[in-house]
């Protein structure tokens, strides 16, 4: 069926928030139950014992159940020390603050998506050698520490005009890369650090409102929507959308609007333009996630946290593959080379996001604990993204996912 042209800049707007995630991930889990999918089944029947598992790690790992949102700031505790406050402890002003821990953690997430197997970062302030989510966090934040994002080439901030003219190059001596200490999806880092500069130099209305351009500048635009000292998780998601959506490749664009981290799925129908299109917007997700704990800290209450998904990443995707709550229809798939694109890419993510809702409540009920008191944040940290990693230390040699997936560095 045709929609009308002027439906789709609409329909195309529909999709950029938490909410499309969700309930389209929901059609993907309807699609499972109902055997519909081309390359997953689904047995629902393994997800109390997903649950089990999770529960266990989160007892292991948080013995009196204290935690922290799942968040970039995680990544920066090594060796017994929490290295990103240590770096912004001393900047007093609370403003000033939360510019620079908005620089930090948007450049940080930005550099985050799949290292593959190989990479190691050896840190020269703890002595010690990190890999993966860990390692790419303390590499950016000792190059913000350097300056290396700054135009002074030594202030702890991320300047518009610097991130711009950064390349490839730069962001491998940062992370230590050689032909021998290879990091997936260099190129693609350096060009979404690039295009950050850009975005930002392009809109001083909500970054340079305080201050010269800088991603920073997006905390002043935050704080200026608190109501009575509140803020909706949902509305960092929409400004993050909103204000960074552009520097994302878009490989769909729906009347106009690029649509970011949103695939083709022709089973996922909606009646509308956006008809056979399912987004999952993980790294701006990620990012929102840390964007609260500046926030509370500047004194602003964060409401409405499970107003934002689960994120669709093979650490959350791949629990519920090694754990039997799906299993793929041709199990030599896992080894090939599966582009983010793929089929069997977008029915893991969409799969990933809606299991991470389904088991929430499970998880809570062996918990003892109300949503308000546990929301799905703390269930990824605790928890799920937690216990996929273990699953897969004890079942590959190289603690990688359960499915081989191609990444340029912009969506895992």
């Amino acid at each position: 069926m045709a929609f009308a042209q002027l439906d789709a800049p609409r329909a195309a707007r529909s999709l950029m928030t938490a909410s499309a995630v969700r309930e389209r991930a929901q059609k993907m889990l309807t699609l499972g139950l109902d055997d519909k999918l081309s390359a997953f089944t689904v047995d629902m029947d393994r997800l109390p014992a997903t649950a089990d598992l999770v529960v266990e790690v989160i007892r292991a790992n948080y013995p009196d159940l204290n935690i922290p949102f799942h968040a970039r700031w995680r990544h920066f505790v090594a060796g017994g020390r929490d290295l990103g406050q240590e770096v912004l402890a001393g900047i007093a002003d609370p403003a000033a603050r939360g510019r620079a821990a908005f620089d930090l953690a948007i450049v940080s997430v930005l550099l985050d998506a799949g290292a593959g197997m190989g990479w190691r970062y050896r840190d020269a302030g703890t002595g010690l050698e990190f890999s993966k989510s860990e390692g790419l966090a303390i590499a950016s934040l000792r190059m913000a520490q350097a300056g290396a994002f700054a135009d002074d080439g030594l202030s702890l901030r991320a300047d518009a005009a610097r991130l711009s003219s950064l390349t490839a190059a730069d962001i491998a001596t940062g992370f230590q890369v050689s032909d021998a200490n290879p990091l997936v999806g260099l190129e693609g880092r350096a060009s979404l650090l690039s295009r950050l500069g850009s975005v930002v130099a392009a809109n001083p209305a909500v970054f340079a409102s305080a201050d010269t351009p800088r991603p920073g500048g997006l905390f002043d635009h935050l704080v200026a929507q608190v109501e009575s000292g509140a803020l909706p998780a949902t509305k960092i998601l929409a400004a993050v959308l909103a204000h960074l959506g552009p520097i994302w490749p878009s490989r769909v664009v729906l009347g106009g609007v690029p649509l970011g981290d949103c695939w083709h799925y022709p089973l996922i129908r909606a009646g509308d333009a956006s008809d056979g299109l399912i987004p999952f917007h993980k790294l701006s997700q990620w990012l929102s996630y840390s964007l609260i704990e500046p926030l509370e800290q500047a004194g602003i209450t964060v409401t409405h946290v499970d107003g934002l998904t689960g994120l669709p990443e093979y650490r959350n995707g791949g629990l519920f593959v090694d754990m039997g709550v799906l299993a793929l229809r041709d199990p030599a798939s896992a080894a090939a080379a599966n582009s983010v694109e793929s089929l069997l890419v977008v029915e893991w993510r969409g799969l990933t996001v809606a299991l991470l809702d389904a088991i929430a409540p499970l998880v809570r009920d062996r918990l003892g604990l109300s949503a308000e008191a546990f929301p799905l944040a703390r269930v990824l940290e605790g928890g799920t993204w937690s216990a996929g990693r273990r699953l897969a230390r004890e079942a590959r040699a190289d603690g990688g996912p359960p499915i081989r997936v191609v990444s340029d560095g912009t969506v895992f």
